[in-house]
């Protein structure tokens, strides 16, 4: 896939980036060394590579009960805020 100046603007466009005129000949040049080098991926054997999640064998997640809970520490949390009244944070009111 070749790069030139009207993709390197409508990448720009799309990603939000403002691409200064005299930047535009650098980023078609970096691009297309990008898309080479990810077009070398295409040349790796991958066909017996299996899918990993970790780099370590046999490594396995801690699982715990789904179960729902509010944690019965309401008094600790509400001691952090700095109004409550009735269990509830208070806050200032910003709309009128």
């Amino acid at each position: 896939m070749s790069i030139d100046r009207e993709m390197v603007k409508r990448l720009g466009i799309l990603s939000r980036l403002r691409i200064p005129e005299e930047n535009m000949d650098e980023m078609v040049g970096e691009l297309t060394k990008i898309l080479g080098w990810v077009d070398q991926l295409k040349d790796v054997d991958t066909d017996n590579v299996l899918p990993m999640n970790s780099v370590v064998e046999d490594m396995k997640l801690r699982e715990r009960e789904d179960e729902i809970t509010d944690g019965n520490i309401r008094n600790e949390i509400l001691a952090n805020a700095p109004e409550s009244m009735d269990g509830y944070f208070l806050v200032p009111k910003v709309v009128e």
